[in-house]
């Protein structure tokens, strides 16, 4: 469980193919702070640590994870927002997000306001369902606030201290982007 707050934007140090499996070496400040078997989000995906050492780590990821997410995009000095695991006590700054990523959506607009960003996305309409006015949605692995929501688009606006500290700095229009949708929606949507 994650809260879509980031902790520090890492970098993929190295990329290695095994099967249909990919393995990322991630070089991360955090690093050493990690244990095997810790739970990672990366781009708002979460990751099990495999291995630890010289201030980068590895972490797998399997067909299901590549098929749903943007990870199958990155190349060598990618930047990547990490976030550990809530730990219990903590406190939850952004909302409950798990990890699991949904979908990938399309940025299709970035404006440089006043202060501010501005950024549009195109998402498949299948997932309309999950996006409310006002509501959470996790991009990137960074909780933030839709607004303008259409049958598969919604706007988020970005306040320079999350653009200083996380990849939002990196997206254009045309950069595909890893959503999560509130998880409180996704049970509500199964339950109708």
């Amino acid at each position: 469980m994650f809260t879509g707050i980031i902790e520090t934007v890492a970098t993929v140090a190295d990329i290695i193919h095994e099967g249909s499996n990919i393995h990322f070496i991630i070089q991360s400040p955090l690093a050493v702070e990690l244990k095997v078997d810790q739970s990672v989000a990366h781009n708002g995906v979460c990751l099990t640590v495999v291995s630890v050492a010289e201030g980068q780590y590895k972490v797998t990821a399997v067909a299901e994870t590549l098929g749903k997410t943007n990870l199958g995009t990155w190349k060598k000095g990618a930047r990547i927002n990490i976030e550990r695991a809530l730990r219990i006590g903590d406190r939850l700054d952004g909302h409950f997000v798990q990890g699991h990523v949904d979908t990938t959506a399309t940025c299709t607009e970035k404006q440089t306001l006043e202060g501010s960003w501005l950024y549009r996305f195109r998402f498949p309409a299948q997932f309309a369902p999950l996006v409310i006015e006002k509501g959470s949605i996790c991009i990137n692995g960074v909780s933030l606030t839709a607004f303008n929501v259409g049958a598969d688009e919604l706007t988020v606006t970005i306040i320079p201290y999350t653009h200083a500290h996380t990849n939002f700095d990196s997206i254009e229009a045309g950069s595909i982007v890893n959503l999560e949708f509130d998880i409180l929606g996704k049970y509500l949507q199964r339950k109708m």
